[in-house]
């Protein structure tokens, strides 16, 4: 899974990374709250962790803006803090959980299994759309113009795809959401079916398409044709 932590404090940061990636997560590490912004605009995460008290931003402004440009990725905030009042404002901002510093890393740990657990049973509409493009989860059909009928691991990438449009998603994004139960899998099975589902938007002429970075990355955005 993949986590973003926006924490200023140098050594919180680094204890904090540690015992993350220590656990299995893959974590992006920022200082200030407008980084914090601009990489939950360009990356998914599974879940993220914002301190309050951040440089440039601070970290319930962070939160207001994600929430009101329709992010609804789980957020834990950080902080040094134990007003109720705080407490009140940042959950009416949209926070999902918050802790209050110090506090034990078993502690960070079990809320952050906790908010994604709670993300990867919450309700996911049957239907998804991004451009002219809409996908149909009850029987995998990709439609447009026209309509075809995906495979089960091609309509979950598609899938993960409209759930994160314009965003940057990684190889080990694919393999974790679609070949999680798999051993053997290397990213050269997402290329394959990258170019199964680039034919199939071709095929029916789709206002969107999917882009790589470098083959690091990769973006469904909207034509500019």
């Amino acid at each position: 899974m993949k986590l973003l932590l926006a924490e200023d404090e140098v050594g919180m940061s680094r204890a904090v990374t540690a015992i993350l990636t220590h656990n299995g997560y893959e974590v992006d590490v920022v200082f200030d709250g407008q980084e914090a912004l601009d990489k939950a605009y360009t990356y998914a995460y599974d879940c993220m962790i914002i301190d309050i008290m951040m440089p440039k931003l601070d970290g319930l402004t962070v939160l207001k803006r994600l929430r009101s440009n329709g992010n609804v990725t789980p957020i834990l905030m950080l902080t040094a803090k134990a007003e109720i009042e705080d407490r009140i404002e940042g959950l009416d901002a949209g926070a999902d959980d918050y802790l209050t510093k110090p506090f034990a890393m078993g502690e960070l740990l079990a809320r952050v299994r906790s908010l994604t657990r709670r993300a990867n049973n919450r309700y996911t509409p049957t239907r998804l759309t991004f451009g002219n493009v809409s996908l149909n989860l009850d029987d995998y059909e990709l439609s447009s113009h026209a309509t075809v009928r995906l495979a089960r691991k091609e309509a979950k990438m598609m899938q993960l795809f409209l759930l994160n449009p314009e965003k940057l998603l990684s190889g080990n994004d694919f393999l974790s959401y679609v070949w999680a139960d798999e051993d053997d899998i290397n990213q050269d099975v997402v290329w394959i079916y990258i170019s199964y589902l680039r034919d199939k938007l071709d095929a029916i002429d789709a206002d969107v398409v999917i882009d790589d970075m470098k083959r690091e990355f990769f973006m469904l955005r909207r034509s500019r044709k």
